[in-house]
């Protein structure tokens, strides 16, 4: 695998991956069951933006750090009792305000005290660190210096299971847990690009036929809207209770050779999650957008049962 996630770390990408993959646990844990989650492609875990392959980018400029000083995390109930003490009924971001920012950023600075000033946390270490005592986690990674360093980071948490094998085999091997609620995070480095799209779809059959009840999230890449078609339609045909496509675009989707944007298709949706991602994914719209083109979206490729 060529692809290295250390270059990007921090970017928007990882921005909207990491909001909605914690919005998702949220909801998850509002019940008090057990829950199992699934990391399909989970990388080191751990990124160092200060160091050489993040600072040649200098993508997290433009992602993490920018949400983190923008304003826009704030608790709505922060913003609005601002907003009444100046009287302000101005736009900007009051209204944009969003418990589920505001819990990214908290997360993304609780880690950092364990890891350092300059790290940014992985999906795993997201994960974990939402994790009860009776939940679970499963990483899986191929690339073997980033096993290697999961496997370290989580050798003493017997809540974390390390794999290094390929994650869409997983979805076979691992399903059905023993918890009856859970979540699976798909997020490959798309190196096999359109035909990544193909390998999803059916990795995801497989997981919905062995656990009929899991979330499945599946994030990807916005270049050019036309090629996206085909797949988010094809995963609207999934025997499944409802599929829900959030987006965040910095940019107009024209380039095939730049990352315009991404999204993340939420396959069995908890109950309302949309009410929760609706005001985080405007908020990163306002705030990641170039010279005012940020959009932000949220539909239903297959209405919830």
């Amino acid at each position: 695998m060529n692809y290295r996630h250390e270059f990007h770390a921090g970017n928007h990408a990882d921005v909207l991956k990491h909001v909605c993959l914690l919005a998702l646990l949220d909801a998850l844990m509002r019940k008090p069951g057990a829950v199992f989650v699934l990391d399909t492609h989970a990388g080191s875990g751990d990124y160092d933006l200060a160091g050489e392959a993040a600072l040649r980018t200098g993508e997290a400029a433009n992602g993490v750090e920018r949400v983190i000083t923008s304003g826009v995390a704030r608790s709505r109930k922060v913003a609005t009792r601002e907003a009444m003490d100046t009287g302000s009924t101005t736009t900007g971001a009051t209204p944009l305000a969003s418990p589920t920012l505001a819990h990214y950023v908290a997360a993304v600075a609780a880690y950092r005290e364990r890891a350092g000033a300059s790290h940014y946390p992985g999906s795993p270490a997201l994960i974990a660190a939402a994790l009860r005592e009776a939940d679970r986690l499963a990483c899986c990674e191929l690339e073997p210096v980033a096993a290697e360093k999961l496997r370290r980071s989580f050798a003493h948490d017997a809540r974390v299971a390390v794999h290094r094998r390929d994650g869409y085999a997983a979805i076979k091997a691992l399903l059905p847990p023993a918890e009856k609620r859970g979540l699976v995070l798909v997020d490959p480095p798309y190196e096999a690009q359109l035909a990544e799209f193909d390998a999803i779809r059916e990795a995801v059959k497989v997981g919905l036929a062995r656990w009929p009840q899991g979330v499945f999230a599946i994030w990807y890449p916005v270049k050019l809207e036309r090629t996206l078609q085909p797949f988010l339609r094809s995963l609207s045909t999934l025997p499944s209770q409802g599929v829900l496509d959030a987006r965040v675009l910095v940019r107009d989707a024209l380039s095939p050779l730049m990352l315009n944007g991404s999204g993340m298709a939420i396959v069995n949706p908890p109950w309302q999650i949309e009410q929760q991602l609706a005001p985080a994914l405007e908020g990163l719209a306002k705030t990641l957008g170039e010279q005012g083109q940020g959009t932000s979206g949220l539909r239903w490729l297959r209405e919830s049962a």
